[in-house]
């Protein structure tokens, strides 16, 4: 159920197509649609396993995506899921790929992130988690 509370920018409600584009952008590795679903001006704050980090307009946050999951051997995603927590976007992912820049063998990576929309239903703020790439025994 949406609710009108005011979590974040402008005062608009959550617009889940910006955060369903944002996923099946990134599903894809389609990081001009995953950039598509944000605001011009979006911020990204992440908390990555070395630090928090923080960019800052659409074509930054896209390209720092496509750093952390282009250019890859195989890439999958095992799960993903949008909803709505108090008022703000919930984006939940979990992936799995092999990067001849990790090293040999799959890595699974999950991400949780927090977001709210602007007036025109992008995102305009992305609060994340993020596990790190994490090596997977077994696989090949």
């Amino acid at each position: 159920m949406m609710t009108p509370r005011n979590h974040g920018t402008a005062g608009v409600m959550p617009e889940l197509a910006a955060a369903g584009a944002f996923v099946a952008g990134l599903a894809a590795q389609d990081f001009g649609a995953l950039g598509g679903a944000l605001a011009g001006g979006a911020c990204l704050r992440a908390l990555l396993p070395s630090g928090l980090r923080e960019w800052a307009g659409a074509r930054a946050i896209a390209d720092r995506f496509a750093r952390g999951f282009g250019d890859t051997k195989d890439f999958e995603l095992i799960e993903a899921a949008v909803g709505e927590v108090g008022g703000r976007l919930h984006l939940h992912w979990r992936l799995r790929l092999r990067a001849e820049r990790l090293g040999s063998g799959w890595f699974t990576v999950e991400q949780q992130a927090f977001a709210d929309t602007d007036e025109n239903g992008r995102i305009a703020r992305l609060d994340l988690l993020c596990t790190g790439y994490r090596p997977e025994g077994g696989h090949d």
